[in-house]
């Protein structure tokens, strides 16, 4: 069904150890983004960019929480835009941005719902598990800590950007696509409740039938499913341009499997796309993936409907 799209742009790396993600959504562009929806029969009736001060005139501040007023703002802003968007009807797509900006984009879809009486689910698709905290975390980078920050984890500054903490409740979470995940975060996510997919397990039942299990937890949030899309879920073979590239993720089919599934629910309320980083990328191939997912996760199929 045609819809009402809406573009946010963000443009932020400072969650990030890498600089470059800042450029994700530009990229994105370049391969084409707008012209593909529209060929769905999609209406994009509006863009936005919401971006942040360059790292050489920031203040890093903490260095558990490395520029955690920066990130904040952002994150704010986001999640206003996203909540502006949902109240008038329209999808939210939002093009990033290291993957600290789903602080702000979750949040602002959750605080729309919950204001219905409903509750978000999340499919949270990553080679990691986002799920840090200033005190677990070996580097300091905000972009490791996002999912922990909506379950009600790290500082106040970031978790109250909902209106109440937790954002979402883990029993409407699934992780899909891990394989590097820190020992001390690991514990975390144990004691979280969280549903975690690993590369281990879908490789052992196959991604259909992970999907199938994945897609019945997130059928019990009310609201329907926002998909936070790590490009560093899908194996550097197909998504070379990301800054923490990690080996034996999901190919090319598989990728496409998860917005198709997805898609066909009728659930996804809004998506983002986040840690392209063109400065890493070979002939913007990780930016015209990023398209074909999206056009995917937005109804496109093989014998297009």
């Amino acid at each position: 069904m045609p819809v009402k799209i809406r573009i946010t742009n963000v443009h932020l790396d400072l969650g990030a150890s890498r600089r470059g993600t800042d450029m994700g959504s530009s990229a994105m562009h370049v391969a084409g983004v707008v012209p593909a929806l529209e060929k769905l029969g999609h209406q994009v009736v509006g863009m936005r960019h919401i971006g942040q001060v360059s790292m050489e005139a920031a203040e890093m501040g903490d260095p558990h929480a490395r520029y955690l007023k920066v990130i904040n703002e952002v994150c704010r802003e986001l999640a206003d835009d996203v909540e502006k968007t949902l109240s008038q009807e329209e999808f939210p797509l939002i093009l990033g941005g290291d993957h600290s900006q789903a602080i702000g984009s979750v949040a602002g879809a959750a605080r729309h719902f919950r204001r219905q009486g409903r509750e978000l689910g999340v499919f949270w698709f990553d080679a990691h598990t986002d799920m840090n905290t200033p005190e677990t975390s070996l580097s300091g980078n905000i972009h490791g800590m996002p999912l922990s920050t909506l379950l009600g984890m790290g500082p106040k500054l970031l978790t109250d950007i909902s209106g109440q903490s937790p954002a979402i409740k883990p029993e409407h979470v699934v992780i899909f696509g891990a394989r590097d995940v820190d020992q001390k975060e690991a514990d975390l996510v144990k004691k979280s409740g969280v549903r975690v997919f690993t590369m281990s397990e879908i490789d052992a039942r196959g991604a259909a039938n992970c999907l199938d299990e994945a897609m019945q937890i997130l059928n019990r949030a009310s609201a329907g499913i926002h998909l936070s899309y790590d490009l560093d879920g899908s194996d550097p073979s197909v998504a070379p341009g990301t800054g923490t590239p990690v080996p034996g993720g999901l190919n090319f089919r598989e990728s496409h499997l998860v917005c198709e599934v997805i898609a066909r629910s009728g659930r996804l309320t809004s998506m983002e796309v986040v840690e392209l980083n063109p400065i890493l990328d070979t002939e913007n191939r990780t930016g015209k993936f990023a398209v074909w997912l999206i056009q995917s996760a937005l109804g496109r199929t093989i014998l297009w409907n």
